[in-house]
């Protein structure tokens, strides 16, 4: 199996734990230049919430775009877009992803910002 290809399979496996808790997800996906965050309701039919590098407020505030304090601002800001939309419990959908570096700066600085994972 080549790369994607297993990082498919831990999402697939962590997506099925979070279904059974039928809890709001925060799901993240990152690329080499960029990160992105959504809320999704228990269902899975709607966003909730949903922050990235790519949007102006948070691109205009860094230097760059695809390191650790980028995926620190753009948990700061879903978890502040979370709460004012009622969500302050959320399993964490990392997508595959391994949990360090990016991943974790996120989700440490939502869990800064007031979600509860």
């Amino acid at each position: 199996m080549d790369k994607k290809q297993t990082r498919m399979k831990r999402a697939l496996k962590l997506r099925s734990k979070i279904k059974k808790l039928s809890a709001t997800r925060l799901s993240i996906h990152k690329t080499s230049q960029h990160i992105y965050a959504q809320v999704i309701s228990e269902d899975g039919s709607a966003t909730l919430a949903s922050a990235s590098t790519t949007q102006a407020e948070i691109k205009a505030s860094l230097k760059n775009t695809g390191n650790i304090k980028a995926a620190a601002e753009v948990g700061k800001f879903i978890a502040q877009k979370a709460i004012a939309a009622g969500v302050t419990e959320v399993a964490f959908d990392r997508s595959g992803f391994k949990y360090h570096g990016r991943v974790k700066a996120l989700a440490d600085a939502a869990r800064e910002a007031g979600l509860k994972f």
